[in-house]
């Protein structure tokens, strides 16, 4: 395979960012590489475990997919001169993008998911409660924004949000709290968002919690960016171009996501599904896939003090029969 890289952001100066890849041998071991395979890395980011993937390739390719722009600039230099090509994208239309590039199938594919690190460090992107910046949290920088949302949408809905993407208990209140804000004014910075949040806890919870903010945070930002619905989408879509024996290794870092794909996981690796009541399969069903990893891992302790963000971290890897 040629060494080429196609990118919508070509030609583009080098973004900087710092991206230090968690479990990145446990990926490798678990993606099971073949120097001549075929390999999908569906949330390049800044190409820590993709130029990890690349390194390990020969006469095979790496596929390396972001819908960040700011990433696929990144990506597009630091794998510079490696088997990869880098497209824009999200991985829900991953077989878009394989088309594209005339591949039918792939051998093993990494996701490595949420809000990667440049997106939470660089405060004007909207995505933290820790810098007063626009309210954004755009992962594409397209569409919505997370101000469009919370200046819109009705308290019913604004609590639905928070309560199933965030599992926020005080989620009716907060979304009291933002209705009325945002009639005085619109709610437009992050630093406001999170004093209108503050404000509708309880005096012992804001002292209990170092950051009360956070779950509201993550509610808002998986609802602004359609993160389970891309998910569950993109799973059924790369599973289906796995090559029989390819490997689909997934690191999720909350629980929503991780029960996501816990079910898809268990769901492709059984038989059979009759009834539980039914004293005799009649299904006659077959497994999808088999579990690599039993259990998920998780990082060890030196790598959770060099990395806090790798202290939530969890990798599943399963095989596709």
């Amino acid at each position: 395979m040629s060494n080429d890289i196609n990118t919508a952001a070509a030609g583009a100066q080098e973004i900087h960012f710092e991206h230090v890849p968690i479990l990145l041998q446990a990926c490798l071991d678990g993606l099971n590489i073949r120097p001549d395979g075929i390999y999908m890395d569906g949330t390049a980011g800044g190409a820590g475990h993709s130029k990890a993937i690349a390194s390990c390739l020969t006469t095979g390719r790496l596929v390396a997919l972001d819908q960040d722009p700011d990433a696929v600039t990144v990506a597009t230099a630091r794998l510079a001169g490696l088997p990869a090509t880098v497209v824009h994208t999200n991985f829900r239309y991953a077989d878009t993008a394989l088309d594209s590039l005339g591949i039918e199938a792939i051998d093993g594919c990494l996701l490595d998911l949420g809000v990667s690190s440049h997106q939470l460090d660089t405060g004007s992107r909207g995505f933290s409660y820790n810098t007063d910046a626009p309210l954004d949290m755009r992962m594409s920088q397209a569409g919505p924004t997370a101000a469009d949302l919370v200046n819109t949408l009705d308290r019913e809905e604004l609590a639905r949000i928070l309560r199933e993407y965030g599992e926020e208990p005080y989620a009716w209140a907060i979304a009291g709290k933002i209705v009325h804000a945002r009639a005085l004014e619109p709610i437009l910075t992050t630093g406001r968002l999170a004093e209108i949040i503050a404000s509708a806890l309880p005096p012992a919870v804001r002292r209990k919690e170092k950051n009360p903010s956070r779950r509201s945070f993550q509610a808002i930002r998986i609802a602004v960016n359609g993160e389970l619905d891309a998910l569950s989408e993109g799973l059924d879509v790369i599973f289906e171009r796995l090559a029989p024996g390819g490997r689909f290794a997934i690191l999720t870092f909350h629980s929503l996501e991780d029960r996501l794909v816990k079910q898809k996981f268990r769901d492709w690796c059984t038989a059979c599904t009759c009834p539980p009541e039914y004293p005799v399969c009649v299904c006659g069903g077959k497994a999808k896939a088999v579990a690599v990893t039993r259990k998920p891992l998780v990082a060890d302790a030196n790598e959770q003090a060099e990395n806090r963000r790798s202290r939530s971290a969890k990798l599943r890897v399963i095989e596709k029969l």
